[in-house]
């Protein structure tokens, strides 16, 4: 009975938006009052002889609203605050992670081709172009969720919508202290390296809280500097930081624009005379790159990268600096060990919460291979952040001005 009801609604709703899309005139712009207004007028018409319950009705006039103005069904989710990811597998099955919990969403889209429009209106709304030649792509909501589309033929169960909604207020440490994800002395300790300009990389899995981290680190940047940050996809909400500059990559579309990459955004970058570069992750041979800035005087640089552990980041970037540039193994430790200062390791737990994991300072390379000096280490038995080590490269510490705190 109840999906015989379910269906009978769909079936009300597309009846309806049909016979707008047949009577509206399009040749000029109604405002959201006056088209509300017209299909308030429709649903009450229709309800006399359907017998829609209030609830179907104001559902029906928030959907159709949706639908017409902007992103269709979608549109309470994006809205919805709980709701922290959403994947849509083709039209008829979306889930949806809310409060850290992966459930099926009892809704769909009435048509392949409005799923397909849906997803035509967001990657043009960021400059994007994504199709059968080009099935693949990055983009970003108005309110910056992150966005990766994939379509046929590469997708075959229909089009796959992928959207990673961030808190509308960034995350700054407070928060992150009061949901457990470290504790105020580690926080501290973490503003003092960031004042003072040691290079850091944030690790983890997916889902671990990279990018929300180091949105949180970056407020700790002293307000006076000029920063630069490099993303694929437009995601970081710096705050409070008058000489911001953002960058974010491009690719290559049939009307002839080349793809402008992250390689190609950090050479330009270090021509703008920042004092910091934050690259919101590292995935491939760009790591030559943001090794060769932060060491050459761009100290308190950040990015994040994928990950298992603090010493894996280190792999990592080793493997991607032989992506781009084809140099002993020996050279590039080197390199590696001479530009990065911190990792801190983030990592997800069974319970769904996000927590500092590992805390390492990254120290000399020697006897083929770079020391890590353990600073703080999560304990699984007591669910707190342990202090293991002190800092022995205190250098930049004692440099810099900490008055601030």
């Amino acid at each position: 009975m109840i999906a015989d009801r379910k269906k009978y609604y769909q079936e009300i709703r597309s009846k309806i938006r049909q016979e707008l899309f047949q009577e509206l005139d399009f040749t000029r712009e109604l405002d959201e009052a006056e088209l509300l207004s017209i299909i308030d007028e429709k649903i009450h018409q229709t309800a006399l002889e359907t017998g829609l319950s209030l609830e179907e009705r104001k559902r029906l006039r928030k959907e159709i609203f949706h639908g017409m103005r902007q992103l269709d069904i979608l549109q309470e989710l994006v809205e919805d605050p709980d709701v922290t990811e959403i994947m849509i597998n083709g039209k008829d099955h979306i889930f949806i992670e809310r409060k850290g919990k992966l459930t099926a969403w009892d809704n769909s889209f009435e048509t392949e081709e409005k799923l397909n429009d849906i997803i035509q209106q967001i990657v043009s709304g960021c400059n994007r172009v994504v199709n059968e030649a080009s099935p693949i792509v990055d983009a970003r909501l108005e309110n910056g969720s992150r966005v990766n589309v994939v379509l046929k033929p590469i997708a075959l169960n229909g089009p796959i919508v992928t959207i990673r909604r961030f808190p509308e207020k960034p995350m700054d440490m407070k928060r992150l202290i009061s949901l457990g994800a470290l504790d105020k002395e580690t926080a501290g300790f973490l503003q003092k390296l960031v004042l003072s300009g040691y290079n850091m990389f944030i690790s983890g899995g997916t889902g671990s809280g990279k990018t929300t981290f180091l949105n949180a680190l970056s407020h700790y940047i002293p307000k006076d500097e000029r920063v630069i940050t490099i993303e694929d996809s437009a995601e970081l909400q710096l705050i409070g930081i008058d000489n911001l500059v953002r960058l974010e990559t491009r690719n290559a579309n049939a009307e002839g624009c080349q793809a402008i990459t992250i390689r190609d955004l950090i050479r330009s970058a270090l021509r703008m005379r920042p004092d910091r570069i934050i690259v919101g992750e590292i995935r491939g041979q760009e790591a030559v790159d943001l090794l060769q800035a932060m060491n050459t005087g761009h100290d308190g640089s950040l990015s994040t990268g994928h990950s298992n552990s603090a010493a894996d980041m280190l792999s990592r970037l080793e493997t991607m600096v032989l992506m781009g540039m084809d140099l002993p193994v020996a050279a590039i430790r080197q390199q590696i060990a001479s530009a990065v200062d911190i990792i801190i390791h983030l990592g997800r737990l069974k319970d769904k919460s996000r927590k500092v994991l590992e805390i390492v300072e990254v120290c000399e390379y020697c006897e083929q291979k770079i020391r890590l000096n353990t600073l703080y280490e999560y304990d699984y038995q007591t669910g707190k952040l342990e202090q293991k080590g002190a800092l022995e490269n205190n250098a930049k510490m004692l440099a810099a001005d900490l008055t601030l705190l």
